[in-house]
């Protein structure tokens, strides 16, 4: 290894143990991946009028009205924080184009010729219910050739949507996000956060990004939003932030989403262009992109469906690309979580610096303005599959795909040491932060090479946790003297939500020949249960009532807590481990809209969902 290479690698191990938290941390439940009617595609999908204001209202848990069925709809419980992360491709163009809102004397008379043509189309389409074909013009045409860099390909461009100029628009709608967040904002209640999203899906693959600040509208007011209009390259994004951020003082994280649809390029032992990774690459990666969020309503991207000796891999699996034009669904190990991260070891054994040590959030990706991760109070991903009845259509751009397809997820919850916008940006960067498929689970996960005798019975696991050890996100360097790491974990379940059934530890590292492994481990579970010789654990059972959609909790437990030391470990074998946290069955969205429609025979999906959350891994460097 260069000596260069050692340099960055000190660097980053002394950056990346964690900040110090003070026992004062909270937990706070919110959504970094929410679209208003500015999002083109929600727009396309019946979503014209509810706008960054509304989603704010409804995050905080005020009443709002539902922008397709204009039914009055609220939240159970308020969300603690939000990101508006609306596409920043076309930012608002065709709301403000069919509103008349937008500034149209920009477009000049050709510009605005072309508007009411478009308009007109688009009105047809939508009408006749074809308005697939204007998303297909949106989104790239699959690839005909082979290989890497499905940017290069002739297919993979963006394509014009032809309005020509219209900064002055999406001026004026970026101004409108920026001032919604403003207005909302309430720091020690509720944290509005700016963001965007950055939509690159060459050739039918998701590589999108959600990107948000904690600075606030005197920063913000400086740019407008990088799109892949611009670049489909992350590094084009990465150099955009880095330049950006130099020039206005603007901080920035970006958040990797839906890798579970990028056929394999999101997390790829190779750069999308197909070069070899290297450590300024691993390290800018890292800098930008600490977290990636591995659940939401299109699908669950922690492990591999077909993960071995896995039985809760295949979860709410999503097997449907971005694009008009139909691909078979053939999952890729670069999709997945779990995975990339066994990956990132090895790529950190080569060039000194990991590009895939992450931690883990959840987040909805809804369209309707409206952040619904509650199977009972879901809205949909999009207004016109928002309903029972309405389900069974097909969702603009994508094929052969419905609303039954998609679960409600997920959340973001972070550990942080206040509610505002600098707390909840030091907890990603910190990666102190885990992942929900919709409940407020609460998850404390801490490592250390011995923990007081006990601790896991003690009234405050995070005080121990800080004192003797390192919180989810955090790094373990060699012991020598030490014989295993141990884990100490607290789950909790959701208030109002169903018991839990079982804490597991993920465990990925390198073995002595350098392969790639992985296990998950049954740390701790309800009901009295018992291993078998393979280290399986009976199932829980299952309470929901099929005929109204009822859970008892008469199964499981309110509350799981071990200390447990890792049976397996070498002190010479690079590992991470993460926490994964089982609920009891409950009802899916599914069936309460089975009920609701009295036809239970339909064939609308699983019934019931076995809701979970993810930690942040803790890494093992010898």
């Amino acid at each position: 290894m260069h000596k260069s290479h050692y340099l960055i690698v000190s660097a980053l191990l002394f950056c990346a143990l964690p900040a110090t938290a003070s026992n004062e941390t909270q937990v706070l439940f919110g959504d970094t991946h929410l679209h208003s009617a500015y999002s083109f595609d929600a727009f396309l999908n019946d979503n014209d009028s509810a706008f960054p204001d509304d989603a704010y209202r409804w995050a905080r848990g005020l009443p709002v009205i539902h922008p397709t069925n204009r039914v009055r709809v609220q939240i159970d419980t308020p969300l603690d924080f939000l990101v508006v992360s609306d596409h920043a491709e076309t930012l608002g163009v065709l709301t403000e184009l069919h509103s008349d809102r937008s500034l149209l004397s920009d477009l000049g008379l050709w510009g605005n010729f072309k508007r009411w043509v478009t308009l007109e189309i688009a009105d047809y389409l939508i009408d006749s219910g074809r308005a697939e074909m204007i998303f297909t013009y949106a989104l790239p045409k699959p690839s005909i050739g082979a290989g890497h860099d499905p940017v290069a390909d002739e297919n993979g461009a963006v394509a014009d949507v032809g309005f020509g100029d219209t900064t002055a628009i999406r001026g004026h709608v970026w101004s409108d996000i920026v001032g919604a967040a403003e207005r909302h904002n309430r720091p020690g209640t509720f944290t509005s956060l700016i963001g965007w999203e950055w939509t690159s899906t060459p050739t039918g693959a998701n590589l999108h990004r959600v990107v948000f600040t904690p600075d606030g509208a005197d920063k913000a007011s400086q740019f407008l939003p990088f799109g892949s209009d611009e670049s489909q390259y992350p590094q084009d994004l990465w150099r955009w932030l880095k330049e950006t951020g130099e020039r206005t003082g603007t901080r920035f994280l970006s958040i990797p989403h839906n890798s579970n649809l990028s056929k394999g390029y999101m997390f790829d032992d190779v750069t999308l262009d197909g070069s070899a990774i290297t450590a300024e690459y691993a390290t800018t990666r890292m800098a930008f992109e600490p977290v990636v969020e591995v659940t939401q309503v299109k699908g669950d991207s922690e492990s591999l469906p077909s993960s071995p000796d896995d039985e809760f891999a295949d979860f709410e699996t999503y097997q449907y690309y971005l694009q008009a034009y139909g691909t078979e669904y053939q999952p890729e190990p670069g999709d997945y979580v779990r995975s990339a991260l066994t990956s990132g070891l090895s790529i950190a054994e080569k060039v000194g610096v990991n590009p895939y040590k992450f931690g883990m959030i959840g987040s909805t990706d809804s369209h309707t303005g409206l952040s619904s991760a509650e199977e009972r109070n879901f809205w949909g991903k999009y207004p016109n599959d928002s309903t029972p009845e309405t389900k069974d259509q097909s969702i603009i751009g994508v094929t052969d795909n419905s609303g039954w397809s998609m679960s409600a997820a997920g959340l973001a919850a972070v550990w942080a040491e206040e509610n505002t916008r600098e707390g909840i940006y030091e907890a990603f960067k910190r990666k102190e932060v885990y992942a929900t498929t919709g409940p407020r689970l609460r998850l404390q996960m801490f490592a250390s090479w011995a923990f007081p005798k006990n601790a896991e019975n003690s009234n405050n696991i995070a005080e121990v946790g800080y004192a003797h050890g390192v919180p989810m996100g955090g790094d373990l360097l060699r012991n020598e003297s030490a014989r295993a790491p141990q884990f100490l974990l607290r789950a909790v379940k959701d208030p109002v939500g169903a018991n839990l059934d079982r804490v597991q530890i993920v465990k990925g590292w390198l073995d002595q020949a350098g392969k790639q492994q992985e296990k998950v481990y049954n740390v701790v579970w309800s009901d009295g249960r018992a291993l078998d010789n393979d280290g399986r654990l009976p199932d829980v059972g299952n309470t929901v009532d099929l005929n109204t959609g009822r859970h008892t909790n008469t199964i499981g437990t309110n509350e799981l807590s071990v200390l447990w030391e890792d049976p397996d470990f070498s002190p010479d074998q690079r590992a991470f481990y993460y926490t994964r946290v089982l609920q009891i069955p409950t009802a899916r969205h599914s069936l309460y809209d089975s009920i609701a429609l009295q036809a239970m025979d339909l064939d609308n999906g699983p019934k019931t969902i076995q809701e979970r959350a993810y930690s942040s891994p803790i890494w093992y460097t010898p």
